[in-house]
């Protein structure tokens, strides 16, 4: 196929990974790139070899330019991938999906509406360790999946994101930063959610940054900054998820775990693309690590942008899509409803569980 001609919007601390993969996959091109701060946009098509560096208002005129990858941070999320689908542009974005459920709703529907593609990070769930953990549930070695726990406890970002003012602003918090990983892995691996329990705090209505550009500078906290839920699949398993930036001392849980009529399997960090992967068969005393049956182990940001190109082309689904974002999207703003509430959030949205990446995606797709 021809390549895809791709331009990216939002040149900050997460872009670089993505114009480095993008490089390197057959299906997409990056023939340009936007930022607020043109300056930016400058450095990276310097950096990269883009053609052009121009604004937002730019990019989204070039009738060369196929499909936008949207970098802007979470609040500007909804507005820059109504603009692009208004342009009549496959849009696929950073997580998450949008700060409103109304705005996250919304992009799907204009999307369908515009016969376009809406994607949404993370793509996480499509590398090897995750997808060896779906083929792994899927032939049946864990039986029947009863239960699963996710835990993400940390410190915050404040201590070496250059500019962490935004994670404790409407749309950030450990739920809306962390929380897609989790729960997009946990809906590929078990399937979508039914209802939600939650509970929430803030521990400290005051961060201070130590990172070196803003050493000193305080940040007033305006959301939860620990989330504590329980979820119950649509397929009758129970999940329990903790995600937070107040654990001082830092923490020694696993990441996920899924709990089977037969065994146990250790899902890998979803914030990563590789492993390990561990699986303790039922009446087993350890845990064997089981090998990658998929690629894409290592750090592969945009694949999800690659297979919706690829999943245009081939007339199929993609599979980090706008419905299973939107889906997480409606599951987080869930756990603080119900907390807020005091009573089970019963979803609004389901989906599809995404398709199972081929054995040889990593070969054919580079």
């Amino acid at each position: 196929m021809e390549k895809v001609k791709v331009g990216i919007i939002g040149c900050g601390n997460i872009s670089a990974i993505y114009f480095k993969n993008c490089k390197l996959y057959r299906g997409l091109e990056v023939v340009a790139c936007a930022d607020l701060d043109v300056s930016r946009a400058q450095a990276r098509a310097e950096e990269f070899g883009v053609a052009k560096a121009c604004s937002v208002d730019e990019l989204l005129a070039d009738p060369e330019i196929v499909m936008v990858i949207n970098l802007t941070i979470p609040a500007a999320h909804a507005e820059v991938c109504r603009k692009a689908l208004l342009a009549g542009k496959h849009v696929y974005v950073e997580k998450p999906l949008s700060v409103t459920r109304e705005d996250g709703r919304g992009l799907v529907e204009l999307a369908k509406e515009k016969n376009l593609r809406v994607g949404c990070a993370p793509d996480t769930f499509l590398g090897g360790g995750i997808q060896t953990c779906i083929k792994l549930i899927r032939d049946g070695w864990i039986g029947e999946p009863l239960a699963a726990t996710a835990f993400m406890l940390g410190r915050g970002p404040e201590g070496w994101h250059p500019d962490p003012v935004f994670f404790y602003k409407t749309g950030g918090g450990p739920m809306f930063d962390m929380g897609p990983y989790y729960l997009t892995a946990l809906v590929a691996m078990i399937g979508p959610i039914r209802r939600i329990a939650g509970m929430t705090r803030t521990s400290f209505p005051e961060r201070r940054i130590t990172s070196q550009a803003k050493y000193g500078e305080m940040i007033q906290v305006d959301i939860p900054t620990h989330i504590a839920g329980l979820m119950e699949f649509e397929s009758g398993a129970i999940g329990t998820i903790i995600t937070s930036f107040d654990t001082m001392g830092g923490a020694n849980l696993p990441r996920i775990e899924i709990y089977g009529s037969e065994g146990s399997l250790s899902v890998p960090d979803p914030n990563t693309f590789g492993g390990p992967v561990k699986f303790r068969r039922k009446g087993a005393k350890e845990w064997g690590e089981i090998p990658l049956s998929h690629g894409f182990a290592e750090n592969s940001r945009s694949v999800g942008a690659l297979d919706m190109a690829l999943a245009i082309a081939e007339n199929r689904p993609h599979r980090a899509s706008g419905e299973l974002a939107f889906h997480v999207l409606d599951a987080m703003h869930g756990f603080h409803d119900a907390s807020d509430q005091g009573k089970h959030y019963e979803m609004q949205s389901t989906c599809a569980s995404p398709e199972p990446m081929p054995l040889d995606a990593d070969s054919t797709w580079l």
